[in-house]
């Protein structure tokens, strides 16, 4: 299919460097400098979209209120985005006031402005898209985590047979990688995302925080493949399966006789990955002594195998993950504070399950056709009661258990229709699991409660709303219904936190 077209005009190099990176699998991209280049470009082609930088300018902007104007005339269709400062000179204030134009005053990060042209670049109003999702038809990227095929859009929507007409919302974000895509309806981790891919593109050691199950490996991987380093080996270091005696062999390598049992020489993994990407997960466990060998390495990059006295230099990108935070055992002492300080310049927090419960039913429909596909099983229709119990349940084993469930019924399930009587009895129980969280089964056992009284109490505001808003298929006027209050307040409220407020 090809692409739509989108139009650049900067002379930031940074920004062209984000927005190619960004848009390069969803809009064909044509790079100006100016609005003259820009013009040009709009009467000799058709042009979808048009982005143009003026947070630098010299003159008062008459020139470019000029030029827009021209523009406007010349593509009225196209949907244009300007991009200023928060002083922006009058006269394009009174050029985005009195056309479509969109206007972007400033922005507090990257990903959020990244955030912004996407939500301008994507369709705002529901359509209605007619699609035949035969879920027994080969996947063509098994989702594992935050990931799904396009017949997982949309969150609570596809709530229905394959083959239905369904209502789906555009308010997703994707980050593509080879192999594997990771999406969210989440607008924390929509954030997350957009600043993961911009931390991708450059060799810096990114720090990924969540519990067992959140997605950690899939996203270690994901940054792997949208790097530059994509196509250089990936090495995945368990430190926490290893025996304190071995992890230093395992990274930094050894020559024979280091010690008793090294009859030869070993390749390390830092030496292994070349100028590819190594994941240190459970990064908690690493002793002092390893913990000021990896800081050395981060900082200048060498290292010595046990036994050798010749210095080597680390190529590869460093990926290091725990499932706690690491501020807690700085404040035990057991972990250094120069290196905790170090990899939290760049930390990234992988949301359990529970709290981006708007990704539960994507996840699900892209899980339920992978294992499918894989085990040869033809699941036809999905009942409303399998998705509002998966939809209910915190899944303290996040995303790893939310696919071993759907992988049980689907190997369950012998007549096409996945039902909630396919589902384990704990689920169906709401009989949590182990986690570190209490919050969880407190939460849980509210919930419960509230059902036998026949109360809709939520045990947050926020809970609240996101189940209404599953239950009435994203529809902002039966939500509010629903609730007993008016879209207003509903708004102010999903705005309140920072829920998506498209309509």
């Amino acid at each position: 299919m090809e692409l739509p077209t989108l139009i650049l005009v900067t002379r930031d190099t940074v920004l062209k460097q984000q927005i190619l990176a960004h848009f390069k699998k969803t809009f064909h991209l044509i790079i100006c400098s100016t609005l003259e280049d820009c013009l040009a470009n709009c009467q000799e082609q058709d042009i979808d979209s048009i982005l143009v930088d003026l947070r630098f300018l010299i003159s008062g902007g008459h020139q470019e209120d000029h030029l827009l104007e021209r523009i406007e005339t010349t593509a009225p269709e196209t949907e244009l985005i300007m991009l200023t400062e928060e002083e922006c000179p009058e006269i394009l204030e009174r050029r985005a006031a009195c056309s479509k134009l969109h206007h972007i005053k400033g922005f507090a990060s990257e990903a959020e402005l990244l955030l912004d042209i996407d939500s301008l670049l994507s369709p705002e109003e529901e359509v209605l898209v007619s699609e035949t999702m035969s879920l027994n038809t080969a996947s063509h990227a098994a989702p594992s985590t935050g990931t799904s095929s396009s017949a997982g859009k949309a969150g609570g929507s596809q709530r229905h047979q394959a083959g239905d007409e369904v209502h789906l919302e555009s308010d997703s974000t994707i980050l593509h990688g080879i192999t594997r895509r990771f999406e969210t309806n989440s607008h924390e981790m929509k954030i997350m995302l957009n600043e993961l891919e911009i931390a991708a593109q450059h060799d810096v050691t990114v720090l990924l925080i969540g519990e067992t199950g959140a997605g950690k490996t899939y996203l270690s991987r994901l940054i792997h493949e949208v790097s530059p380093r994509r196509d250089e080996p990936f090495l995945n270091v368990a430190c926490g399966a290893l025996p304190n005696d071995l992890i230093e062999s395992e990274l930094f390598g050894h020559v024979r006789g280091a010690f008793t049992s090294a009859h030869a020489d070993k390749e390390g993994k830092f030496l292994a990955a070349g100028r590819g990407t190594i994941l240190l997960d459970e990064i908690d466990v690493l002793g002092p002594e390893q913990q000021v060998k990896l800081l050395r390495v981060i900082e200048t990059g060498e290292f010595e195998p046990i036994g050798s006295n010749k210095t080597h230099v680390n190529q590869a990108r460093l990926v290091v993950a725990s499932n706690m935070d690491l501020q807690p055992l700085v404040e035990q002492g057991k972990f250094r504070p120069d290196l905790y300080y170090r990899l939290n310049m760049l930390k990234f927090d992988v949301l359990p399950l529970r709290r981006r419960k708007s990704d539960i039913i994507t996840l699900a429909h892209g899980f339920v056709k992978q294992m499918s596909t894989k085990h040869q099983i033809v699941i036809e229709h999905i009942d409303d009661a399998f998705l509002d119990a998966l939809h209910s349940y915190p899944w303290p084993g996040n995303v790893r258990e939310l696919e071993n469930v759907i992988r049980r019924a689907v190997i369950y399930c012998r007549d096409g229709i996945l039902r909630k009587e396919n589902l384990p009895s704990h689920i169906l129980m709401g009989q949590v699991g182990p986690t570190n969280d209490p919050s969880v089964v407190l939460g849980h056992q509210k919930q419960n409660d509230s059902e036998r009284l026949g109360d809709q109490v939520a045990v947050t505001e926020k809970e609240l709303i996101e189940q209404a808003l599953f239950k009435n298929n994203y529809s902002r006027t039966n939500t509010a219904k629903t609730l007993g209050i008016s879209r207003v307040t509903l708004y102010n409220k999903m705005k309140k936190y920072g829920m998506s407020t498209k309509k």
